[in-house]
């Protein structure tokens, strides 16, 4: 029910919806109800004319259903006595006609607002999955499946909305509808009425345990449907590997299997699901046969209380209360799907963010002394990564962060921006710590550019405007031109308008990468961070990034992560990690002179 309640509250202010919908709900139950109950005076006047109660006066106003009763009784004897019984006929016939119209009208504009709630529960939802996702520590998604989270933000969101919206009619239609022709029946035959509500239960027990099955295979279908979608995302995000190790029928044969175990879930699951309409239809026309056999007993023996073509429209009623009883059933089948999507969705939404802003964090607008690491120590869950670190990087100062691979230079890098916390020490900005920051003002400052150039499917400008606004057209072209990126661009089929692909697809590795260093340009940040921002290029494009690199890093305090020792020649300090440990700092010709690891990595470069 808690679970219940927190989807239910991505509908609110609920005034907009259930008020109308509950108005419009009860008139289609009192047209259904009265448009049943005409059959009984329409079969009369077909059959037995004779019988029809002949009402010399207009009966008083009385709030109940034998003044209706009377009332239509009294125009209907003075329709047959005036106009003869074709005429009554027609006038019933026109009657029925017209409160089916007013039944199915009513009905149609409640679905309508259940149409306008399901689409606001869809966007309200999606919204708050993407503002979360969108919010997690980096670290989140090293832990979890891409495919799991984008199966949550379509196909549980969907589950979600249809299982809401079929709780409407739970709640509101369906029990109206049974209410309704309940009080129908217990008007035409109390004691009769009294048998068929004993064999109810025994139906809603069947219908129950059904529906608990459906849970369960929900949670393993929807499990199931996470890991094909991220299958999918692989197949697409790596299909030049696929290609290139000619591993096609590997793959396949991966996501047949998923695929299978997709379908066999999903066999049981829909079978069983459709095992409950016939199952209750099934049950209902044993008991109305019972009510049957019940009733002409009653009939035989005097006791039945009404004529033939009143029990037809009893009959009639019973039938209608067993139709909202099997929608209640597939609803409530649908809202147990909803609610296991339900509980994927509130694992990402409640998925803690260990990256906190302090209550009392404070603004930075600029950087003006030092960056410092105070012996920083961290780890990845249980495995440590950096051990003592101890750093100062004054102001307009390059340090270079140089070793071998998996010693820690990036992680290094996203501690700064606070994409990961420290476990000891501390990480000051200015003498302050940065947990001490606002993390948007911190993140502010800084300018990041990393080994994979991310980009998105959009226009160049677009890309390189990315997050920034009021950009003027002059602004970007002057960024672009900073970063070696302008010629290019110019030759573009569409110039700064033109569309990129996805991830930059439609681009070269070496112009992806000055895309990405032209918008830290426009970003115009007083920290710089360049993560191996060169070392997946070929040389003369390694050239034209680096000389945009040059251009960048003019007058900023940069921390420069690289592999290729050439490109770091000039900075400031060369700080070499191994393991996770400073093993040797200081210039370039004095980490040389030493003739330690950093000698070592030199020498395997060939060049001094």
């Amino acid at each position: 029910m808690k679970s219940f309640l927190r989807l239910l509250a991505y509908a609110k202010p609920y005034r907009r919806f259930w008020p109308n919908y509950l108005i419009l709900s009860i008139f289609s139950v009192i047209f259904g109800v009265v448009n049943y109950a005409l059959f009984g005076p329409l079969l009369r006047v077909l059959f037995d004319p004779d019988k029809i109660d002949t009402v010399a006066v207009k009966p008083e106003f009385a709030l109940d259903t034998e003044y209706f009763e009377k009332l239509f009784g009294y125009y209907l004897s003075n329709m047959m006595a005036d106009d003869g019984p074709l005429f009554a006929l027609a006038f019933v016939g026109l009657f029925i006609i017209l409160t089916s119209f007013l039944s199915n009208l009513t009905r149609y504009l409640s679905q309508k607002i259940l149409v306008d709630m399901r689409t606001y529960i869809m966007r309200n939802i999606r919204k708050a999955l993407f503002q979360k996702v969108s919010s997690l520590h980096v670290g989140y998604f090293n832990e979890h499946k891409k495919g799991d989270i984008l199966s949550s933000i379509s196909n549980d969101v969907t589950e979600v909305q249809n299982g809401v919206a079929d709780s409407f009619h739970v709640i509101f239609r369906e029990p109206l509808l049974i209410i309704g022709f309940l009080i129908g029946l217990f008007v035409m035959s109390p004691k009769l009425t009294l048998v068929t509500l004993v064999t109810l239960p025994f139906s809603a027990i069947v219908i129950g345990r059904i529906s608990k099955y459906l849970k369960r295979k929900a949670v393993e279908t929807q499990t199931l449907m996470g890991q094909i979608v991220s299958c999918f995302e692989e197949g697409i995000s790596g299909i030049r590997i696929i290609k290139a190790f000619n591993a096609q029928k590997f793959v396949d044969g991966r996501f047949d299997d998923l695929n299978e175990a997709h379908r066999r879930s999903c066999r049981k699951m829909f079978s069983r699901q459709e095992l409950a309409s016939p199952l209750s239809e099934f049950l209902g026309i044993t008991i109305a046969a019972l009510v049957l056999f019940y009733g002409g007993w009653l009939h035989f023996n005097g006791k039945l209380g009404m004529d033939g073509p009143a029990f037809v429209v009893y009959l009639a009623f019973y039938w209608r209360v067993l139709e909202p009883a099997k929608q209640i059933s597939k609803a409530y089948a649908s809202i147990q799907r909803g609610l296991v999507s339900g509980g994927r969705l509130f694992a990402i939404l409640d998925a803690e963010n260990p990256i906190k802003e302090s209550g009392a964090a404070k603004e930075k607008a600029d950087f003006s002394t030092a960056i410092e690491f105070r012996n920083v120590n961290f780890a990845y869950e249980a495995e440590p990564v950096l051990h003592d670190i101890n750093i100062m990087i004054p102001k307009g100062r390059t340090v270079a962060i140089v070793g071998p691979s998996g010693g820690g230079k990036s992680t290094m890098a996203d501690l700064l921006p606070r994409f990961y916390d420290i476990n000891d020490g501390g990480i000051f900005l200015d003498g302050i710590n940065i947990k001490d920051y606002k993390i948007g003002d911190l993140v502010g400052l800084m300018g990041i550019v990393t080994q994979e150039a991310i980009l998105f499917n959009d226009t160049i400008f677009n890309n390189i405007a990315f997050g920034m606004e009021n950009v003027s057209e002059e602004d970007v072209i002057r960024a672009a031109k900073i970063a070696n990126a302008h010629d290019f661009i110019s030759e573009m089929p569409e110039g700064y308008n033109t569309n990129i692909g996805d991830r930059g697809a439609k681009l070269s590795g070496g112009q992806r990468q000055r895309l990405a260093i032209a918008r830290a340009v426009l970003k115009n940040p007083p920290i710089l961070i360049l993560d191996e921002a060169t070392s997946a290029l070929d040389t003369e494009s390694e050239r034209l990034v680096q000389d945009a690199l040059t251009n960048l890093m003019k007058n900023r305090t940069s921390i420069v992560i690289a592999h290729r020792l050439s490109t770091i020649q000039n900075a400031d300090e060369i700080v070499v990690l191994e393991k996770g440990t400073i093993l040797e700092r200081g210039s370039h010709h004095e980490l040389l002179s030493k003739g330690g690891l950093y000698s070592h990595l030199c020498k395997l470069q060939d060049f001094s």
